[in-house]
């Protein structure tokens, strides 16, 4: 309904496991420090365990989810590396969750996130994308969810509105409440995005589209499923293909698609 894959497109063969651990490999040495896995959902991929195996020591991993498939995994991840969740969770109650994904899932999700916090997969943001008159009554529920749960961090995200989305709802009014009632902000080095201790809870807002700091202090690179550098989240015409490369080309092309990285949104 939302999701924008990262902005790419699915390939029809997802990248081979010996190029991920190549890719990896001149990750660690180029200095990067941590790894997120998104998607699409990761969790589909029969080798995911093996991945998160690959990822070298110094790095940090993590992964964003659905949920659906998480439970089983979650101690298996842990084992391999895995050090947190993002978990996408845009209702809790079972109707309009189900209206939203078009599965009915949700007791899936809930059993994820519980299996997350006994495996230390944490802290675990929960992922709200907040949409016009679909969710925008389950802000408090939200906050009652993760209130007095170290574990737990709430992230309510805007939708991107790139047309006329009848679903957006702006966030501006209801940070400027948050933020008031707030005993605490902490203002976070990556795109200087603050996170608001409210009520027992700690609530981040995700707002790309209205936040010019967001390009201006990003430091990520992307890797899309089908083998390409992807220096900007927005932008589709400065793609690098490293398919099948290694080593010292590799490292040439990463250092290219670093110097192609143009401000989108400032």
């Amino acid at each position: 309904m939302y999701c924008h894959r990262e902005g790419e497109c699915v390939p029809e063969e997802p990248m081979p496991l010996s190029d991920i651990k190549e890719i990896l490999i001149v990750a660690q040495r180029l200095g990067i420090r941590s790894v997120k896995f998104t998607g699409g959902e990761p969790l589909l991929r029969k080798d995911i365990i093996e991945i998160i195996k690959a990822v070298p020591e110094g790095i940090e991993s993590s992964l964003t989810t659905n949920g659906t498939l998480l439970a089983p995994l979650a101690d298996d991840l842990r084992k391999a590396g895995l050090a947190r969740v993002n978990i996408s969770l845009d209702s809790l109650r079972p109707d309009t969750y189900k209206s939203i994904t078009r599965i009915d899932c949700l007791n899936d999700v809930l059993a994820g996130i519980e299996a997350s916090k006994r495996a230390g997969l944490v802290p675990i943001k929960i992922n709200m994308v907040l949409l016009k008159e679909i969710n925008e009554d389950e802000i408090q529920d939200f906050i009652d969810f993760v209130s007095g749960d170290r574990q737990l961090i709430l992230q309510i995200i805007e939708l991107m509105d790139l047309g006329d989305c009848p679903y957006h709802a702006g966030l501006s009014d209801l940070e400027a409440r948050i933020a008031a009632s707030s005993k605490r902000v902490i203002t976070r080095r990556m795109h200087h995005r603050r996170k608001y201790c409210y009520d027992g809870a700690e609530i981040e807002f995700v707002r790309p589209l209205h936040n010019s700091e967001f390009c201006k202090f990003c430091n990520r690179l992307r890797v899309t499923s089908d083998g390409m550098l992807k220096p900007c989240l927005l932008r589709n015409d400065n793609h690098i293909d490293i398919k099948g490369k290694k080593g010292d080309e590799l490292e040439s092309l990463f250092r290219k698609a670093i110097k192609s990285r143009e401000p989108y949104n400032t």
